[in-house]
């Protein structure tokens, strides 16, 4: 959906739009908003937008970077519990019963 809105307002650039309104309707994107704020200011004032929106694309990299490693620690704390409830009857089945089996075999065969 941003690269159509940054098409269709490119486009409407070079007709001769307004550039507030034609970045405006960019930042009805979720999350677009930073983006067209920055595109429209370099349109009023006449400033280069290359280093803005550099900065822009690394924080927004950043952030996305932090949030997939929220999810994966989340990740791996979920996943304990399904592990764990699939390990425990192999640990009682390898581990606990032979242990037990022997036990009770040598009393029951001692009386």
């Amino acid at each position: 959906p941003v690269g159509e809105r940054l098409a269709l307002a490119g486009a409407e650039l070079r007709l001769g739009g307004e550039p507030g309104a034609a970045w405006g309707r960019l930042a009805q994107i979720p999350g677009a908003r930073a983006l067209a704020d920055c595109l429209e200011r370099a349109a009023r004032t006449g400033a280069p937008a290359a280093e803005p929106v550099f900065r822009l694309a690394t924080a927004l990299r950043e952030d996305r970077a932090r949030q997939a490693g929220a999810r994966a620690q989340r990740a791996a704390v979920l996943v304990t519990a399904p592990v764990g409830l699939c390990f425990l009857p192999a640990f009682l089945a390898v581990g606990v019963a032979p242990v037990v089996i022997g036990m009770a075999s040598g009393l029951l065969s001692s009386t």
